[in-house]
């Protein structure tokens, strides 16, 4: 059986990337209905978000790909 995540293209997984922290600023702002349900998707299937008793949050991998992003930035 083939992950999830490995379903994704390079490029899609790059462009999920780029828009993570903007992704999550949504969710903390309680904005959730703003990120485009494919990117929920797949953010899940990149195990970055999961849902919570009907809530979406970040996994620990998501929380380490957003310290990644925004130590880049630096």
């Amino acid at each position: 059986m083939v992950a999830p995540h490995a379903l994704l293209s390079a490029s899609r997984r790059e462009a999920l990337r780029d828009t993570l922290l903007a992704t999550v600023d949504l969710l903390r702002r309680c904005r959730a209905a703003e990120v485009p349900e494919g990117d929920i998707d797949a953010y899940v299937a990149l195990n970055w978000l999961e849902w919570n008793g009907g809530s979406l949050r970040l996994t620990e991998v998501g929380d380490n790909m957003c310290k990644q992003l925004t130590a880049g930035m630096t």
